[in-house]
């Protein structure tokens, strides 16, 4: 899968954990497109590692916002799929939708207005990570960013190429190969002010996909400069999305005591800590009053704990 990429090749392991991220994906996938019912794809979901898990739901969800999407799909397929075991999983699910809408004509897209005003700027999220996986040479490279992206409607849509950004900079953690010196140069090619949002996403992925040891980590954290806040806010957020759906491992432990400076639970709870209400806060979403307040707890580097 990385040779037709043609992604960075670090070593063999984080190779073959890249491409099997991939397959259960697609995996995840099939099981919404086949399912009779959602339980049924719950029950094949559920079969799925531990580790990988939340990838296989971001891909059924992917799958049932196709199913919405498509003339004689029917609808209200993501609504239940959200309703049931997907809850738990609502962050990588929402991710998923952006991955169908990057596949779907834009008047089939799912109505802003009916996606929570958190979840809308993760959908966005999802967006970035496909543009960025399935067309390299355009968003990576080429660092394209579209100037009338008009999803989600209203005062806020000035703050999509943000989000978008943010899943780019979860997709160069993959097309990087997890090798942090080479994420770091791809990060480097773009404009500056993107470089936040890039290192967000990348601190992320880290997190929740792992694929490098302490050193590694501790690497990437020193050649993120500036931007350490965010790589951490990142971290915190790959750490709540995982202690949400139960589904923590070894590999975000390491990562958030290295970019955090905090064990998992405790990242993942000053993720709740800061998190605003719905409504925004002066010119800003509130989602990104939220990666703001979370960034602003990493200002001071702590010690892991």
């Amino acid at each position: 899968m990385l040779d037709v990429r043609g992604f960075h090749k670090k070593n063999p392991p984080a190779q073959e954990l890249l491409e099997t991220i991939g397959r259960t994906f697609l995996r995840g996938y099939a099981f919404a497109a086949e399912a009779g019912a959602v339980v049924d794809a719950e029950a094949n979901l559920e079969t799925v590692p531990r580790r990988f898990r939340g990838f296989a739901y971001e891909g059924a969800a992917m799958g049932y916002a196709v199913r919405d999407g498509m003339p004689f799909g029917g609808s209200g397929h993501v609504r239940a799929f959200l309703a049931g075991r997907a809850a738990r999983h609502d962050y990588m699910a929402h991710i998923g939708v952006g991955w169908a809408m990057a596949r779907l004509p834009r008047f089939r897209w799912p109505a802003s207005s009916g996606v929570d005003g958190f979840m809308q700027w993760l959908v966005l999220d999802g967006y970035g990570f496909h543009q960025a996986y399935f067309h390299t040479q355009r968003y990576v490279h080429e660092r394209y960013q579209d100037p009338g992206f008009d999803w989600p409607s209203g005062d806020h849509s000035w703050y999509a190429n943000r989000a978008i950004d943010q899943g780019i900079g979860r997709a160069l953690w993959f097309v990087g190969g997890t090798d942090p010196d080479v994420v770091v140069g791809l990060i480097g090619g773009y404009a500056r002010e993107r470089w936040a949002d890039l290192y967000s996403g990348a601190g992320l992925a880290a997190t929740y996909a792992g694929g490098v040891d302490e050193a590694e980590l501790t690497r990437f954290l020193d050649l993120a400069g500036d931007c350490r806040p965010q790589v951490a806010q990142g971290a915190a957020f790959g750490a709540e999305a995982r202690v949400r759906a139960d589904l923590l491992g070894p590999h975000t432990e390491l990562a958030t005591r290295v970019l955090c400076g905090l064990p998992a639970a405790k990242a993942a709870q000053i993720t709740q800590d800061t998190r605003p209400g719905p409504e925004p806060v002066g010119d800003l979403p509130a989602y990104e009053v939220w990666r703001q307040r979370t960034a602003g707890e990493f200002v001071t580097p702590r010690r892991s704990q």
